[in-house]
């Protein structure tokens, strides 16, 4: 099922697991206009590409490690680990060790919505 704005409630077992690219697994969690919760699953190898997008995003590397860089500085992060990326500051990621990452953005992604 996929999640609906404003849903009090959302259960990992029923929130839909998508593909965002190869060797990583997206789930959309809570979220409302002004906020959302994603889930990122990855592969070892797999890689979020360079990009930005007009959001505030927040990151917190819940397992595995990764190589970020963040608008040109890169760093190796592990569990614990939280990155701060503001609107349209260029980032991406290499997974090094499968791992999840749990993503804040605000305001919400309306591209992550079915039918986007």
């Amino acid at each position: 099922m996929f999640t609906k704005q404003d849903q009090r409630w959302v259960f990992h077992r029923d929130a839909l697991a998508q593909s965002a690219g190869e060797g990583v697994t997206r789930r959309v969690l809570a979220y409302n206009s002004q906020l959302m919760c994603v889930e990122n699953r990855f592969e070892q190898g797999a890689a979020g590409p360079a990009h930005s997008h007009p959001h505030t995003q927040i990151t917190y590397v819940v397992s595995g490690r990764f190589s970020f860089t963040i608008d040109g500085e890169t760093h190796e992060v592990g569990p614990g680990d939280t990155l701060l990326k503001t609107d349209g500051v260029v980032h991406g990621c290499t997974c090094l060790e499968a791992g999840v990452l749990l993503d804040i953005f605000n305001p919400m992604r309306e591209d992550f919505l079915p039918g986007a």
